[in-house]
């Protein structure tokens, strides 16, 4: 196609815009979304009017706005969908009747729930936890169990070759929770091989109901060995 042929087409389309704009007068009444993405030069040679710069500013401030609720939109959904999938794993764990299915359970569930490429239980007795150095074995969570607060993020090299034995140096992120099932307590730990996956910034609420969760399904069934 030819200039003369481009600008006749382009001349074409601008008639038929126009027209149909005549015709319907209402139509950006009807679509302020259009408006606000038009670009209306004021006549005031090369400064900028300040009507023009207010609506320029506007303009940003509403794409801001709609980033924002775009992403929280996006993070209510991700939550709604977490919150089902807890509930799905709660009933799955209130039929287990024994250490092992709780474990299966936790296994194959928690894979699915966060995406994990790891899924790792420790229990221990009181006796267990005081017959080790700090630096070794299940004393390294002592602290971690008192505090009964679930962390996100990385974690020491030791503590992810107990964990993880083989996997450890593929992970990159981990989840690790409390659990408290007298007379034993311990930790369960998910592991990520994407550093950003369990990043230490996210909140923890959703890991506090999962540690109430387990702890109160190994609670209703027999230790290990039993």
């Amino acid at each position: 196609m030819s200039l003369k042929q481009d600008k006749e087409a382009a001349d074409d389309l601008e008639r038929t815009v126009a027209e149909y704009l005549v015709s319907h007068p209402d139509f950006l009444v009807r679509h302020p979304d259009v408006l606000a993405e038009i670009d209306i030069p004021h006549p005031t040679g090369d400064a900028v009017s300040l009507i023009e710069r207010q609506v320029r500013t506007l303009r940003e401030q509403n794409h801001r706005l709609r980033g924002q609720l775009d992403s929280l939109v996006s993070i209510a959904r991700e939550n709604d969908a977490t919150a089902k999938r807890l509930h799905r794993l709660t009933l799955t764990l209130i039929e287990a009747r024994s250490f092992e299915e709780v474990l299966n359970t936790l296994q194959d569930e928690l894979r699915n729930l966060f995406q994990a490429d790891a899924v790792e239980m420790k229990l221990f007795s009181a006796e267990e936890l005081a017959s080790h150095a700090a630096e070794h074995g299940p004393a390294m969570f002592s602290d971690f169990i008192q505090r009964e607060r679930p962390s996100l993020g990385e974690l020491p090299a030791r503590q992810l070759d107990y964990l993880f034995g083989p996997q450890a140096a593929e992970t990159g992120s981990v989840a690790l929770i409390p659990l408290h099932a007298p007379p034993l307590v311990g930790v369960l730990a998910i592991g990520s091989h994407d550093p950003e996956r369990f990043h230490a910034a996210k909140s923890v609420d959703f890991l506090k109901r999962l540690a109430d969760v387990v702890s109160a399904s190994l609670s209703a069934v027999s230790s290990p060995g039993t």
